[in-house]
């Protein structure tokens, strides 16, 4: 830290933090489900255009250094309205990516506990239920705490890759494409899951002591950690699983046990549950706080407010959220919804946000320089996957469109000269970035988130 700002070393921590999450507990087995051996190709492509991705919020930060993020640069090149919207999407994606961060670590309780595949939604109930109370009672993970997770998530999947590594066999990358190359798209977009905590991490910009200098160095490092830990992950649950990675809810304890032996179950399950309840605090705890903001800013309603100032608890946003989230833990429960619908419905969310910031990029990069064509690939990338969304994509759809129907509602056609106000729009997500970006997974996200 520099005069209470990020250096390249904590700013660059931070930034794995967001990129990394609990979600990666269960997407090798997710992605070997959808694509078998050839979810290799997807885990690759995602790292190499996920590049442009990186680059391009880096030089949106630092170029206007700003903790709103992604809705700040909406805010600049297109008005408060559609910022609004991309609030909307925050808030929105938050029920269905907590509660998917919290089954990944549920699943593995239930996995060393002997139990049955419902009790991994009473574990993920619970760790839901002890993120909301700490967050009633304005209680959170400091800082340092936070770094420490990450560390102990970069810990265990390089401890994972590396013990199951000698168990890696050719014979289990055959055949290679049993799905078709639809199923590489599929594989793809639950995925993203895993690498759109770049528009997360967009809200740390302003924090850097020196942006235009630390945010491309942090966003290179940053990128050659995630890269190396993702593939070399991918390939060993290939190679060292075969078939049986695409039906494990619990994909690192089996490879930690293969390499390791039967007494790694404990200690995987022990860091699942930390690396989920420290996320899911901090994605619920940044989402009260956005939709305070929300509706200080009058994208949400003025009620929301109460409680969103420093040091204050957003109690009415943080009851939305907890009744949010509740219901759709009992839905879930109820119906045995897997993990995998909810990893793509906070995906398709994240796609959507992540291609609202790409667009902005467009408007306030300088124009045919290689940033700007950057920005291009990145568009162009992230609609193919939200493409893939689907059926699923009609829910960012509708949840912009009410945004929009309210902000105009209340507030009258936009009109040019009030683009001062997009400014403010810009702000909500400023007061939840630091709680959502000190997050070692800001992947519901982060934002996932």
């Amino acid at each position: 830290m520099h005069g209470g700002r990020l250096g390249l070393g904590q700013g660059t921590a931070l930034y794995i933090g967001a990129v990394l999450g609990p979600g990666v507990l269960a997407l090798p087995a997710l992605a070997a489900a959808a694509a078998g051996p050839a979810s290799l190709v997807s885990w690759a492509a995602l790292l190499v255009l996920s590049i442009p991705v990186a680059v391009t919020f880096a030089a949106l930060g630092a170029r206007h250094p700003d903790g709103g993020g992604v809705a700040s640069f909406v805010a600049r090149a297109f008005g408060p309205r559609l910022a609004a919207c991309v609030g909307w999407l925050f808030y929105a994606a938050v029920p269905a990516g907590v509660l998917a961060g919290a089954m990944a670590g549920g699943n593995y309780v239930a996995e060393v506990l002997g139990l049955s595949h419902r009790a991994g939604y009473a574990a993920a109930a619970a760790i839901l239920a002890a993120a909301v109370v700490a967050n009633y009672a304005g209680l959170q993970v400091s800082g340092r705490m936070q770094l420490l997770l990450v560390g102990l998530l970069v810990l265990l999947l390089a401890c994972a890759t590396v013990f199951a590594a000698p168990h890696v066999t050719a014979a289990h990358f055959t055949p290679f494409m049993p799905d078709g190359w639809l199923s590489i798209g599929s594989a793809a977009l639950v995925l993203f899951y895993a690498f759109s905590g770049w528009e997360a991490a967009s809200h740390l910009s302003a924090e850097f002591a020196d942006p235009r200098r630390h945010l491309p160095r942090a966003t290179a490092i940053t990128l050659s950690i995630v890269g190396v830990l993702y593939l070399g992950l991918s390939i060993v649950t290939i190679g060292a699983l075969g078939t049986g990675a695409g039906r494990s809810d619990v994909p690192l304890m089996l490879l930690m046990e293969r390499g390791v032996g039967p007494g790694a179950r404990w200690l995987t399950a022990a860091a699942a549950i930390c690396l989920s309840l420290g996320a899911v605090n901090t994605f619920i705890a940044g989402a009260a706080r956005l939709g305070a903001a929300l509706g200080r800013d009058g994208a949400l309603p003025g009620w929301l407010a109460k409680g969103g100032g420093a040091g204050q608890v957003p109690r009415r946003s943080l009851t939305v959220q907890a009744v949010l989230t509740g219901a759709l833990t009992l839905a879930a429960t109820l119906l045995s919804v897997p993990l995998d619908p909810l990893m793509r419905v906070t995906s398709a969310f994240l796609a959507a946000v992540t291609v609202a910031g790409m667009a902005a990029s467009l408007r306030l990069l300088p124009r045919r320089t290689p940033l700007w064509y950057a920005a291009c690939v990145a568009v162009v990338f992230t609609l193919v996957v939200l493409a893939f969304s689907g059926r699923l994509l009609v829910l960012p759809l509708v949840v912009a469109a009410c945004a929009a129907v309210y902000w105009r509602r209340r507030h009258g056609p936009v009109t040019r000269a009030g683009r001062p106000c997009a400014q403010e729009v810009g702000e909500p997500a400023a007061a939840a970035a630091a709680a959502v970006t000190s997050s070692p997974s800001a992947a519901p996200g982060s934002e996932r988130s």
